[in-house]
């Protein structure tokens, strides 16, 4: 394969990232530049995430032109892939419609089961795990994924209705923080996942690896309780349950945005969701009997490049 760019825009519910690489002849590849913007699809109109509003639509377009500018600069071809909110949301169409018309670019939209096997093509990728069994876990602003992989091929994939926006819209909508809805925000993640058909408890793993905002969020504040600055990379970091556990309890215990604000280590764009992020991935430790957790820097973003590769190699 010739030397060229190829841009992959993951389109969010809580986030659009945008990553160009450059592709080697030998089909590996180099990321050479990346961007990314908080845009909350599906979250200011309507029940759950069922429709995006005029304001997400405009602010959608104006980042994805700006996206494609800076594709155009280094002349790679886009694949843009959408996930939760808008495969949800009652006016996708109309979406989608706007974003070829304004942009030139096509969204596609991709199923729960694709997006987990995507998310964990990229984290195979970034830590080599073709020799390991390992579960791993990415959540998302609308839902979260959930795979255990073998041999860096996946046993099962499940995407649950669960992610770190969709239900700070639907239990903390002012983004206060109450003890009774904490409760039923757990609980309703504990019904979810353990109806959920795909998912097989109680299989033995290797290690469990976390990607994407929230454990990133997550590993960056235990960083700096651990060390008292930021961290200048999360690729591989590990933390333990009892880190988690002691860093959930201290978000919780700080019921409004401002106290969260203060928090030392914690990423300001995220501190009004980061509780609900904090309760999923506690629920999921103790439900898949997680003890450590180490962080890939890859996920959905860089499996749409790999499997992008594979296609047209």
């Amino acid at each position: 394969m010739a030397s060229k760019h190829i841009a992959a825009i993951d389109m969010g519910t809580n986030s659009f990232h945008l990553i160009i690489v450059q592709v080697k002849e030998n089909g590996t590849f180099k990321v050479v530049d990346r961007e990314r913007e908080v845009i909350r699809l599906g979250s200011s109109q309507g029940k759950d995430l069922s429709f995006i509003s005029t304001e997400e639509m405009e602010q959608a377009i104006k980042i994805l032109r700006r996206f494609k500018k800076l594709a155009e600069y280094y002349k790679a071809n886009i694949r843009a892939v959408a996930t939760s909110a808008v495969r949800e949301a009652r006016n996708r169409d109309d979406f989608i419609r706007s974003v070829k018309e304004l942009t030139g670019i096509k969204v596609e939209i991709i199923d729960g089961k694709h997006e987990a096997e995507l998310i964990f093509a990229g984290v195979n990728k970034a830590l080599e795990l073709s020799n390991k069994t390992v579960l791993c876990i990415d959540i998302g602003g609308g839902s979260t994924e959930i795979i255990l992989g073998k041999d860096g091929k996946s046993v099962f994939t499940a995407s649950i209705k669960a992610g770190a926006v969709r239900l700070s819209k639907k239990f903390f909508p002012n983004y206060i923080l109450t003890e009774g809805t904490i409760r039923e925000c757990e609980q309703l993640i504990k019904d979810e996942i353990n109806a959920d058909p795909d998912i097989i408890f109680n299989k033995k793993y290797d290690f469990a690896v976390g990607t994407s905002g929230t454990i990133q969020s997550v590993a960056a504040m235990i960083h700096y309780y651990r060390e008292g600055e930021r961290a200048k990379v999360l690729n591989g970091f590990p933390f333990t349950k009892e880190e988690l556990f002691k860093i959930t309890d201290e978000v919780l215990s700080k019921k409004t945005l401002e106290e969260r604000l203060k928090i030392k280590g914690i990423e300001e764009k995220r501190a009004d969701i980061i509780p609900a992020g904090l309760i999923i991935l506690r629920q999921i430790f103790k439900l898949l009997k997680i003890e450590n957790m180490t962080v890939s820097d890859f996920a959905l973003r860089e499996g749409i490049i790999l499997e992008t590769i594979a296609v047209e190699s």
